[in-house]
């Protein structure tokens, strides 16, 4: 990517950031700042599981979408911003160039997608639990279209790939791993119909104790989630895929330093063991991360 290209995307990250903690001061109460944590930590966690699509490619879970339906566009922003910076910052995933366009191809635009896809479907087909995990899944699917058209316009930005390449294979591949984002999403929407429906109604947790119990069990749900990291897929996601069918995947250039590369720990040599442990210590930065975020935007309502 060129620093042209990419001082844009660092850019509209910064602008769509600002934006959001704006708006999410209006609204963000006292109760939502742990759930906006818990949620971090699941998406942080989840993403690091590959599923696989067929022809050599695996996906995994944006997440962008469903942080939206519970927590609104805004607030879904700043968690998703909580975990690609982790993500980049902490385990060099992703590159430090290209962070500005991840928060906004994986954060804005899936937030911002994701959240008007679930409400116009609604709209459509009604305001039933099951019609809220139909819409779920409909607006899962759309934001995962969305983030990966935007992303081949920036490769043919950057002069990577041309757009006549990039936008019918990133929309075709993607075209599958959002099926997969699409039945995560659903089942997550499905589950909180069922256990905690309020959430869906009010983006906030229930005082008190019970606001707690239901912390920690998003948490341990986290963890839970973490654990199955070494069951990956180890083919190419899809923007891997695509690089390598196009020859752009060595372009990339390599972090200037190194905490937790590749999400290994360098004194942990068995595989299962250092992923398992390296995604856990990931999880609990991001809730951390996210909750802070929050606890910021609300010290400095007016």
């Amino acid at each position: 990517m060129t620093p042209l290209v990419s001082a844009i995307g660092w850019l509209l990250a910064a602008l769509s950031i600002t934006v959001a903690i704006r708006q999410t001061r209006r609204h963000l109460g006292e109760r939502q700042i742990p759930l906006m944590g818990v949620l971090a930590a699941f998406i942080f966690a989840a993403q690091a599981i590959n599923f696989p699509v067929g022809a050599g490619t695996s996906g995994h879970l944006l997440g962008g979408a469903l942080a939206a339906i519970v927590v609104g566009p805004w607030a879904a922003t700043l968690i998703m911003t909580a975990v690609i910076a982790v993500q980049g910052l902490v385990f060099q995933d992703g590159g430090l160039l290209v962070m500005g366009w991840n928060i906004v191809n994986m954060g804005v635009f899936t937030a911002l997608t994701g959240y008007v896809g679930y409400r116009l479907a609604r709209g459509l087909i009604g305001s039933t639990s099951g019609a809220s995990v139909a819409a779920a899944f409909v607006a899962a699917w759309i934001s995962v279209e969305v983030g990966a058209i935007a992303t081949s316009i920036e490769l043919a930005a950057s002069g990577t790939s041309p757009l006549s390449l990039a936008l019918p294979a990133m929309a075709g591949v993607h075209a599958l791993i959002g099926l997969g984002e699409g039945f995560v999403t659903s089942g997550a929407v499905g589950f909180l119909q069922a256990s905690r429906p309020e959430l869906l109604q009010a983006g906030e947790m229930a005082p008190g104790r019970r606001g707690a119990v239901a912390v920690v069990a998003g948490m341990v749900l986290a963890l839970t989630v973490a654990t199955l990291s070494p069951l990956t897929s180890p083919s190419p996601d899809g923007l891997e895929f695509v690089a390598g069918q196009y020859r752009f995947l060595g372009l990339g250039q390599s972090a200037p330093y190194s905490i937790l590369p590749g999400y290994t720990i360098g004194i942990i040599h068995n595989p299962a063991v250092t992923t398992m442990v390296a995604v856990g210590i990931g999880t609990l930065i991001v809730f951390v991360a996210a909750w802070f975020a929050g606890r910021a935007t609300i010290g400095r309502r007016v």
